[in-house]
């Protein structure tokens, strides 16, 4: 079976051709096609020589994601649904918002954690992606955008990133070294539900990247109800786990918090939310949760998010009300979902 081009990382480039060629430089062509010119057809790379050509062609494949359909949002957000080698179907968005472009791409082709307010979650897990099938987002959205910079990066579309751990931490490295993507630790974030011993393992792998933690509720029952991995990994041991990965690295810990109307914004929402982030090195993003027409939840409405934000307002930490982009296409938070399982 062939190895697709966007598969390897540099350091495994070089120590498979140095076999096939003689010359170091001629690598070092084929990643600036690759990563730079954002060419994977050989038959495109004017300066390789014919014969290293045909064993590229022999050897790698080239394959890229076919986009089947792509809807555009009133806020200019871009949802994208690709098909997959298999014929199995991820979507990923493309987000401009003041002078950012965020790409949030998919780890997973669905996803097994069962969070009872997202739409991907009514899919269940079908498969892990490939690093090549997760870099092909970035390569596809490289493209689409043309003159256009992206500059930043989130794992928060389908799936549970930690769920697919080395696949997901190859491809970081590859968007982060010199000869890859080149993309800096501060623009890539990876969001988690929590997955304990994964989160451990991150901590302790030397890899810069930016931490986002879904949330949601810090009531033990309450989190549980929505989130079922809570019964695995309990919400005091979550917080052990969060303070031990603060210790490891140089970047804040941002929590996602997905208000849902008369569900998890009561006084004693907010005080749990206090007393568990308060005293943890932070930022928190609230987002209104994003109607979904066949799940039982609403959306809060502005009285509801204004006394939320009082409640909370002795906490530390920055805070921000993240309005939610790309609701209109089901482009949002927890609306990803592929549209045909």
């Amino acid at each position: 079976m062939k190895i697709n081009l966007l598969e390897l990382h540099p350091d495994e480039f070089k120590e498979l051709l140095l076999r096939q060629v003689d010359k170091k430089f001629r690598i070092k062509q084929l990643l600036n096609w690759i990563y730079v010119h954002r060419i994977l057809d050989p038959d495109l790379m004017s300066n390789i020589p014919a014969d290293f050509k045909t064993f590229l062609k022999k050897e790698f494949s080239n394959f890229i994601p076919r986009i089947l359909d792509k809807q555009i949002s009133q806020d200019s957000s871009t949802k994208y649904l690709l098909e997959l080698e298999d014929e199995n179907r991820i979507e990923m968005v493309i987000i401009p918002r003041e002078g950012r472009t965020t790409l949030c791409l998919s780890s997973q082709v669905g996803c097994a954690r069962n969070c009872l307010f997202c739409a991907t979650a009514k899919i269940g897990l079908i498969r892990n992606l490939y690093v090549h099938e997760i870099l092909s987002q970035v390569f596809i959205t490289l493209k689409e955008l043309q003159d256009r910079k992206l500059t930043n990066i989130v794992f928060m579309g389908m799936g549970e990133p930690l769920d697919n751990y080395e696949n997901v931490l190859k491809s970081i490295r590859i968007l982060q070294h010199e000869e890859g993507f080149k993309f800096s630790p501060r623009r890539i974030t990876l969001s988690t539900s929590g997955v304990i011993p994964r989160l451990n393992d991150l901590a302790d792998s030397n890899l810069k990247v930016k931490l986002a933690v879904s949330l949601n509720s810090a009531i033990q029952e309450k989190r549980a109800e929505i989130m079922p991995l809570t019964k695995q990994y309990p919400l005091a041991e979550l917080k052990k786990c969060l303070l031990n990965f603060r210790k490891k690295t140089s970047y804040r810990i941002t929590f996602e918090y997905v208000m849902i109307k008369n569900f998890n914004l009561a006084a004693e929402d907010s005080q749990a939310l206090i007393d568990f982030i308060g005293d943890i090195s932070c930022k928190l993003n609230l987002i209104a949760w994003n109607k979904v027409d066949y799940l039982p939840y609403e959306t809060p409405d502005e009285n509801d998010i204004r006394d939320f934000l009082k409640a909370i307002n002795k906490l530390s930490s920055a805070v921000t009300f993240r309005s939610s982009r790309g609701a209109d296409i089901n482009a949002a938070c927890g609306q990803l979902a592929g549209q045909y399982y």
